[in-house]
């Protein structure tokens, strides 16, 4: 289950009695030696279920005794850009195996900058599809450049697709003027060449002048290897410009929200200088600026996404590029502080920048500017505004700031500790079962159909953010594992991130399986 999207509701008072309890007392009544006995004990139990080969990988790391590499590198990312309709997602929907990109047949489907882990002859790389637009014939060649250029720029090697049987167009020639003059590996691939007698078509995009073209079949998977190999041959062991998510040096921060809401001001104060534009003018931010500030005795690598300026004609798609830009930052920073304007109701764009921030799995603090401006009626307004359209993310610490005065900046370092804290935060195997017995003793899963659905066993699988999977006998109600989850952040202080708990349903296995099992396995690794 993914972090809770609905705000708390009465599923407690209802179904598991309601009140408070002793969990947490009786707890850390149980020391570390006896919770780990306990867990030893339930995973031993866990062998008469009926475990794949994924499951018994993520069991064997007990302990999280894997050594963390502090110089571990990003994997090479290769970017995808074509103009809408000539089958960008379905090209890499091939590559992937699997359907996760959308695909549908009219241009501008792809909404959003998405990046997809994929793999060709055991080499590892990201893979990352960008977004069609809505054509617009006056401003094609500005938007044209926006969007190839936030792509490009954090990419190793860049694909250009091309609808070979439509052949060269105006869009296609505006990329490639863009992309001449950028110094890094580009191959040209001709897609919807689904049979041979159809590559004479490919030799027209010679034309084009930026090399060899690549015939292939998005659809049918056709070319795709030859097109893979030569990615190889031309990608670097390790990005160049992506982030690894390696521990140590300066933690980056991503200044997000919607235009004109004081992330620039935001950034000067805390610099102690004029390193960003500030204007009134909504959107003035061109490009991400990187800065490493000092905060509480340590420097922070700071990222300002104040979107992009609106272009003539280019308004109609601003909230777009502006959207991809701030996807970027955030995928390269660690810990999100989304900026809101107090002065301003919290709107939907408000919300979703919030949920893009959660839905990448960033710490995250929430910064309310203006705050020294509210007068009694705004604030109390305001609370209301927050309980209701911000319910969802109580876990998020609150500053209230002055961007322009620097008023209460030096609240955002703890907030910003503590986040990073809690996201970085492993939960030992034992003490996790031990809270998880303790949970389910005082409030059992509620009956259904007679069955009552039992939690077998627990682990946390990564940090960054804390994700963890319950093995069960049934599925947990979806107000039972919001309950958990309320509980697991009490009891384990997991202010500031956003946490992800997943359910793998297991049968018993019969008893002759259960013996052949014991036969051929001994111990628990």
């Amino acid at each position: 289950m993914a972090e809770e999207q609905a705000p708390h509701d009465d599923y407690e008072v209802k179904f598991l009695g309601g009140g408070e309890d002793d969990v947490s007392e009786r707890l850390a009544e149980i020391d570390d030696e006896t919770a780990d006995q306990r867990a030893e004990a339930l995973l031993a139990g866990l062998q008469d279920y009926d475990l794949n080969e994924e499951d018994r990988a993520m069991l064997s790391a007990w302990g999280f005794d894997v050594d963390e590499d502090d110089d571990q590198e990003a994997d090479p990312v290769v970017a995808i850009v074509g103009r809408p309709n000539v089958g960008k997602s379905t090209i890499i929907n091939r590559i992937l195996g699997r359907r996760e990109a959308v695909v549908e047949d009219k241009p501008g489907v792809t909404r959003d900058r998405v990046s997809y882990k994929a793999e060709w002859s055991g080499k590892d790389f990201t893979l990352v599809d960008t977004g069609g637009w809505e054509a617009d014939a006056k401003g094609i060649d500005a938007q044209v450049a926006a969007q190839a250029e936030i792509a490009v720029a954090h990419a190793d090697v860049v694909l250009l697709v091309v609808d070979a049987l439509v052949g060269i167009s105006a869009t296609d020639e505006a990329i490639v003027r863009m992309l001449r003059r950028v110094d890094k590996p580009i191959l040209l691939i001709a897609n919807k060449i689904d049979d041979t007698h159809q590559e004479p078509d490919v030799h027209a995009l010679w034309a084009l002048g930026m090399g060899q073209p690549y015939p292939v079949s998005g659809l049918h998977g056709r070319g795709l290897a030859d097109l893979l190999d030569a990615v190889l041959e031309v990608m670097p062991e390790h990005s160049q410009y992506a982030e690894p998510e390696a521990l140590g040096g300066p933690r980056r921060v991503a200044l997000i929200g919607r235009p004109n809401v004081g992330k620039s001001s935001l950034l000067n104060k805390l610099a102690g200088e004029e390193r960003a534009v500030v204007n009134e003018l909504a959107g003035t931010t061109r490009d991400p600026v990187d800065e490493i500030v000092e905060l509480g005795g340590r420097p922070w690598r700071f990222v300002d996404t104040a979107g992009i300026r609106r272009r003539v004609h280019m308004a109609k798609g601003a909230d777009f590029y502006a959207s991809l830009r701030t996807q970027t930052a955030i995928e390269r920073a660690e810990v999100a502080v989304v900026l809101l304007d107090v002065s301003e109701p919290i709107s939907e764009q408000d919300v979703r920048i919030i949920q893009m921030g959660i839905d990448s799995g960033r710490a995250m603090v929430l910064a309310f500017n203006k705050w020294d401006t509210l007068d009694e009626d705004r604030r109390e307004l305001l609370e209301r505004e927050i309980d209701r359209d911000l319910a969802h993310i109580k876990w998020a610490p609150r500053v209230n700031i002055s961007a322009k005065t620097g008023w209460h900046k030096d609240k955002l370092v703890p907030a910003l500790e503590h986040s990073l804290d809690s996201w970085d935060s492993r939960i030992p195997t034992g003490r996790l079962n031990a809270f998880l017995g303790e949970i389910v003793a005082a409030h059992p899963h509620p009956l259904r159909g007679g069955k009552q659905p039992r939690i077998l066993f627990g682990t946390q699988v990564s940090s960054r953010p804390p994700k963890f999977v319950l093995f069960t006998t049934g599925f947990l109600d979806p107000g039972y594992r919001r309950f958990i989850q309320r509980r697991l952040r009490e009891t384990f202080d997991f202010t500031g991130t956003p946490i992800e708990i997943t359910m793998r349903v297991r049968e018993r296995r019969t008893l002759g399986e259960r013996q052949a099992g014991k036969s051929s396995k001994g111990g628990r690794r």
